[in-house]
């Protein structure tokens, strides 16, 4: 069949907006520069996709662009705690699983989480289950337990 009868597949000029979390934007300092940078190079890379006329890059970036705009304006930085009496948004927690491994995690916003990194979000199970609790409590992690045992 020749080309001129099959339809192309139409690029649309509209990508649907990334999801958007429903809980609160908390952010570290960190956090903060971290959502800036990204504004700014998706700025950036929208201005040279308009430059080059690139209507998928323009689509793409513009959509990233709205992305971190909605979350630098949404943004709420929570000031490192100053009492490490008890588990709070950037706090770092050390805890000793079942298995004897220990595993330190500081509890950050969502769009600086990396738990590769050692970073949760502060709306993660784990997070959840730390928060407000003390050195020498058992919170329940995972299928199993563990033992929080120091908090910076």
């Amino acid at each position: 069949m020749s080309r001129a009868f099959v339809k192309e597949q139409e690029f649309t000029d509209d990508l649907p907006d990334r999801p958007i979390s429903p809980h609160p934007n908390d952010v570290t300092p960190e956090g903060l520069a971290q959502i800036e940078a990204e504004v700014a190079k998706w700025r950036e890379a929208h201005s040279a996709c308009v430059a080059a006329d690139d209507r998928e890059g323009v689509a793409r970036t513009a959509r990233e662009l709205r992305y971190w705009s909605a979350r630098q304006a949404t943004a709420h930085v929570v000031p490192p705690p100053t009492d490490s009496s008890q588990v709070r948004f950037g706090s770092t927690v050390t805890i000793r699983r079942d298995d004897g491994r220990e595993q330190n995690f500081r509890i950050v916003g969502e769009d600086e989480a990396d738990p590769a990194r050692g970073t949760v979000s502060h709306v993660s199970p784990l997070a959840r289950a730390l928060f407000g609790r003390e050195v020498g409590e058992i919170v329940k992690v995972g299928a199993g337990e563990a033992e929080i045992i120091a908090i910076r």
